[in-house]
């Protein structure tokens, strides 16, 4: 059976909980639109994160790679559309280190696109009640590096075929005092979510060719 990649990151910044790893976990072994779910947690290290990123997909093999993170500040589930060759760190990461103004990649491209269906999987979402929005920045913490870093291995022929990127989710109501202004989102609507945005992918979901820019 195709099998697909569900990663989540552990807490950091002082949380105990991280929703991007309890939806990974919590969908981890179900069979989805033909697919097999696989959910690994990933560190937040930079020094470590696309090393067990790697790892994780050489061990297995996925036809699909879906990596998930907490964005403590907004209000929707955010489909990530750009992933940039930069890492800049408001807070230290859990291991201590906060690089400044570094790339990603030295050398690399400035930016890759997302190899999701980003336009029809926020279509998706909102059409079944759901928060959802297009986000062009998946900012310049851990999960944009992962974001870049999966998406220059997939560009390098990294398991020919394979679809990948990044979703950042809000953060959960016990997390709402710490992220305001945010509006929280119960883990189990946000673990039917995202079960709906991996029967799209799965599904091969035709990109929407619809306005989703941005002036601000």
């Amino acid at each position: 059976m195709n099998k697909i990649l569900l990663t989540g990151f552990e807490p950091f910044g002082g949380e105990t909980v991280n929703p991007s790893w309890q939806v990974a976990s919590a969908l981890n072994g179900q069979r989805i639109g033909g697919a097999m779910v696989v959910a690994v947690q990933l560190p937040c290290v930079f020094a470590l994160a696309l090393g067990a990123l790697d790892a994780a997909r050489q061990a297995h093999q996925p036809r699909w790679v879906l990596a998930l993170g907490l964005a403590g500040s907004r209000s929707s589930i955010s489909v990530e559309r750009v992933a940039v060759n930069l890492v800049d760190a408001r807070i230290p990461d859990n291991a201590g280190a906060q690089p400044v103004d570094e790339p990603v990649l030295a050398g690399g491209p400035a930016a890759y696109f997302t190899g999701l269906p980003a336009k029809a999987i926020v279509a998706g979402l909102q059409q079944a009640g759901y928060r959802a929005e297009l986000s062009h920045t998946a900012g310049s913490y851990v999960c944009n590096q992962v974001f870049y870093g999966l998406m220059h291995a997939l560009s390098l022929g990294a398991g020919s075929g394979v679809r990948g990127g990044f979703i950042h989710l809000p953060p959960l109501p016990e997390q709402a005092d710490c992220h305001l202004p945010s509006r929280p989102m119960a883990l189990d609507e946000q673990v039917a979510a995202l079960r709906l945005a991996v029967e799209m992918l799965v599904a091969d979901t035709p990109e929407l060719h619809v306005v989703g820019g941005r002036i601000d």
